[in-house]
């Protein structure tokens, strides 16, 4: 018996010891690698004046319209069918500057009085506010940041937070002439600096891969704004392929082409690091396209159909843009409808990094759960996305005008005679049905909340003569 009893408890042993072995080898499959690191690294690809349809990813899947049918985004593609798209994703601006502050800092333009390019940003406390390096770097000291491209901001990078940056660059650095030139195409090896920014991202993040540091990149193309610039080899395909309806300049298409190719070599560089099931990677542009190229006003067919109109204008083309996030544990090849902003990407990576202090005077809200499935609403400081162009822009509908995304509506005020408009944007993508006169009670509920948000921010008010270009906040005392 006692043998017996001696070879039973013999085989528990063993039958343990192989239990034992075969979780440790099952688990492995789940040990992050060697390369991991503890808190995940963020990549912020930002591209300049891309149209919601600018690209080959169909950014709503109802939409046909909702690509291109003339670019080509093949790794914008691979992005897309490994991560999330949000088909109802906004700058906080239809122009450059008061969308990058709102990226950085998570409040919109009207709160920061600063609507528009060329303003003087002197009111603004850039080295005490808080940015996504600033945030990231109080949970982990670790964090290593950085900034390539254009800047398009007041300040410096390195007042936000950045260790290492281009500097204050603006679109004359990507060689932007602002005259007809810029609509006509010029071949370069190095288009618009695509491969050179590149570069330095992919130095960057080799560095911290080496390193084991966890990083925060943005990377900032002057692409897809003007002026035109490609490789030949990019322009020789497109002006062989047949043009489409919306999209037909060949310079343009090839221009889109390099950029894409800049999203592919970051996204390998990352796999062959074995560090791209720890990293996010938010996709975005910083403002609608511009309606024609060349520009011209008035303009009858629109590059942003069935949107309408394009940058400079606070309208479903001007602000609606290409919005994908591929990072660890989303779902891949999904989609939601959830509106979201510019404003959204400080809450959203202050959350996943495990930030726990208050944000305060922010009009973000953190999309977090979103990427996961786990929510379908943002809950932000106020509900509502706001857009506020208080001045006269001749090169579009030159009217001072404010707007509010609030659930499937938009509201559309015009600040010269208060004139308003109410979109329901579920089945008007185009904003042509004015709603305004058949749903009086939504569209006052949404004018008041329009309005007791510009007067709680002290908003620039629209006065007729204002332009607020170059000029200092101080200059004038017209606010809500």
């Amino acid at each position: 018996m006692n043998n017996v009893m001696m070879i039973l408890n013999k085989n528990v042993v063993i039958s343990l010891i192989f239990i034992t072995i075969y979780i440790m080898l099952f688990s492995c499959v789940n040990v992050p690698n060697k390369h991991k690191t503890k808190s995940p690294n963020f990549i912020v690809f930002l591209v300049d004046d891309q149209g919601w349809n600018g690209t080959s990813v169909q950014m709503m899947n109802k939409e046909p319209l909702s690509k291109s049918d003339y670019h080509e985004t093949p790794n914008l593609e691979i992005l897309a069918q490994n991560g999330i798209k949000f088909s109802n994703a906004y700058s906080s601006a239809p122009v450059c500057a008061p969308s990058r502050y709102s990226i950085q800092f998570g409040k919109s333009p009207a709160r920061m009085s600063l609507i528009r390019v060329g303003m003087n940003t002197d009111h603004i406390d850039h080295e005490n506010l808080m940015s996504i390096p600033k945030m990231l770097k109080s949970v982990d000291n670790q964090y290593r940041t950085a900034h390539f491209g254009k800047w398009g901001m007041g300040s410096n990078p390195n007042h936000l937070g950045y260790d290492i940056s281009d500097g204050p660059t603006k679109n004359k650095d990507g060689g932007f002439v602002n005259n007809s030139e810029q609509w006509e195409t010029t071949k370069k090896e190095n288009p618009k600096k695509i491969f050179s920014i590149t570069h330095n991202a992919l130095e960057f993040i080799e560095n911290n891969a080496k390193d084991k540091s966890p990083f925060y990149l943005q990377i900032s193309h002057y692409a897809v704004h003007a002026t035109l610039e490609t490789t030949e080899h990019s322009f020789s395909h497109f002006d062989k392929k047949p043009k489409g309806v919306r999209h037909d300049n060949v310079g343009f298409a090839a221009m889109t082409h390099n950029l894409d190719s800049s999203l592919g070599l970051v996204m390998d560089k990352l796999s062959q690091l074995n560090i791209d099931n720890n990293t996010y990677i938010i996709y975005l542009s910083d403002n609608g396209s511009v309606p024609n190229i060349p520009a011209a006003r008035p303009y009858e067919k629109s590059y942003n159909y069935p949107l309408s109109r394009g940058k400079w204008d606070a309208l479903e083309g001007g602000v609606r843009v290409p919005f994908i996030v591929k990072g660890p544990g989303i779902e891949p090849n999904t989609q939601t409808h959830v509106p979201i902003s510019g404003s959204d990407i400080l809450p959203t990576i202050a959350e996943i990094s495990g930030y726990s202090k208050p944000l305060n005077k922010i009009d973000g809200g953190s999309f977090h759960k979103i990427l996961y499935g786990q929510d379908n609403v943002i809950k932000r400081s106020i509900p509502g996305i706001f857009f506020h162009v208080p001045y006269k822009n001749k090169m579009a509908l030159n009217r001072p005008h404010s707007a509010l995304r609030f659930d499937n509506f938009k509201l559309v005020r015009y600040n010269d005679n208060n004139e308003v408009e109410l979109y329901n944007l579920d089945n008007d993508l185009s904003e042509m049905k004015d709603l305004s006169k058949e749903k009086p009670d939504k569209t006052a509920e949404l004018n008041d909340i329009l309005e007791k948000y510009l007067i709680s921010v002290k908003a620039p008010k629209w006065e007729e003569g204002i332009t607020w270009k170059h000029q200092r906040i101080e200059e004038f005392n017209s606010t809500y």
